[in-house]
């Protein structure tokens, strides 16, 4: 490493710190090319992830702007010599890539490429991907690689923690659709319960007003009046679960724009003031995110269903070096101590462990009479 002991170990250290930090497999991607390719000083650097039907389910680049990457057209196939390096599992460097016999060309827009330096990123027997850097910014010798041993060195170690940190990433990834699956079973059977309730009690409502509607049409008006009282609750129910059931749009959006809209549609949904403020808060890491807003939707859920509130407020806002989300309502309320000797806990367990799984902290405060506060704390942001 030509910066010298000291800094080529920190350089190094910065980029297994950096690699260790996502929990997104394409956040963890990004990583590993953007880190090669500074660490070896080259002009491009890319990490293909096979598919099973000889493409590439992902493949990402460091040194490409996006619109020379769109201009160069789909994601490349397993060919040449990308398909050596996951066939063969072993390293390739080469003085001049477009040399090699196993080189067959690339689209027009492609940059060009000289000096080569790939390996397999493998976990085990398994070959997790491809990753290769092309053109070492330094004087090539006469007809050699620019790529050195040291640097075949450096880029093995690397594609080992990379793989390690891909590997995290997966299992993360599995592991929030597991919880995912579980949350939309639990609403599919609160669904059919509370639906189902009330469309039994719609019919036999319906039934007592048809009995009554010659004999005694007072009474069947009043019965009649239900009916459309107990319709209107079906509904609530039913937009309020499908509101859940949406996958929330995190990726795309953020997590105040996702808050803001799922607030938007409760506030229609349901008879209660529904309400929503952010200040100052700025993206935080996904596994975050996506606690922040499963804490509030379960606080949401509560509120709306069980509290009998008029108004409930949801602000997102700085505090320290962190985020604070708070969902207050002017309901019921509830003693905290007496519903966790019933083991009544409606979610906060749940709540809990989402908080104190991204490092965070819940807390509740509820008093019979006087509504209830639920407040996560979450690093950053």
């Amino acid at each position: 490493m030509s910066q010298g002991p000291r800094s080529g170990l920190a350089a190094v250290s910065s980029a297994l710190l950096a690699m260790s930090r996502h929990l997104e497999v394409r956040d963890v991607l990004k990583t590993i090319v953007a880190s090669a390719r500074e660490l070896l000083d080259a002009q491009y650097a890319a990490l293909g992830v096979p598919d099973d039907h000889g493409g590439f389910a992902q493949f990402v680049v460091d040194g490409v702007g996006e619109e020379q990457w769109k201009a160069i057209g789909p994601l490349p196939r397993q060919h040449g010599i990308l398909a050596a390096m996951l066939q063969e599992a072993r390293p390739q460097r080469l003085a001049d890539v477009r040399k090699d016999p196993r080189f067959e060309g690339w689209p027009s827009a492609h940059p060009e490429m000289s000096d080569f330096l790939g390996l397999p990123v493998r976990d085990g027997d398994e070959v997790l991907g491809a990753l290769f850097l092309a053109n070492k910014n330094c004087a090539k010798p006469r007809g050699g690689c620019g790529f050195t041993e040291d640097d075949e060195e450096l880029l093995s170690i690397l594609a080992q923690h990379a793989a390690i940190a891909l590997t995290n990433a997966r299992l993360y990834e599995r592991s929030r659709e597991l919880t995912i699956a579980e949350e939309r079973s639990r609403l599919a059977h609160e669904l059919h319960d509370a639906v189902s309730q009330k469309l039994f009690s719609l019919r036999l409502t319906a039934q007592a007003a048809t009995a009554l509607v010659d004999r005694d049409p007072a009474r069947a008006k009043g019965e009649l009046q239900q009916v459309a009282v107990l319709a209107a609750e079906a509904a609530d129910e039913l937009r309020a679960a499908v509101v859940e059931l949406r996958p929330a749009a995190l990726d795309e959006d953020g997590l105040v724009a996702t808050l803001r809209t799922h607030i938007q549609v409760l506030d229609r949904a349901h008879t209660a003031r529904v309400t929503f403020t952010s200040r100052g808060v700025r993206a935080l890491p996904a596994a975050q995110e996506e606690a922040l807003l499963r804490v509030a939707q379960e606080a949401l859920h509560n509120a709306l269903r069980h509290s009998g509130a008029q108004h409930v407020e949801v602000s997102l806002g700085k505090r320290g070096p962190g985020t604070v989300l708070r969902v207050t309502d002017d309901g019921g309320g509830f003693d905290p101590t007496t519903v966790r000797r019933a083991g009544r806990h409606l979610g906060l367990v749940s709540m809990r462990d989402r908080a104190s799984g991204v490092g965070g902290t819940l807390t509740v405060e509820s008093v019979p009479g006087k509504g209830t506060t639920i407040e996560m704390e979450a690093p950053g942001g």
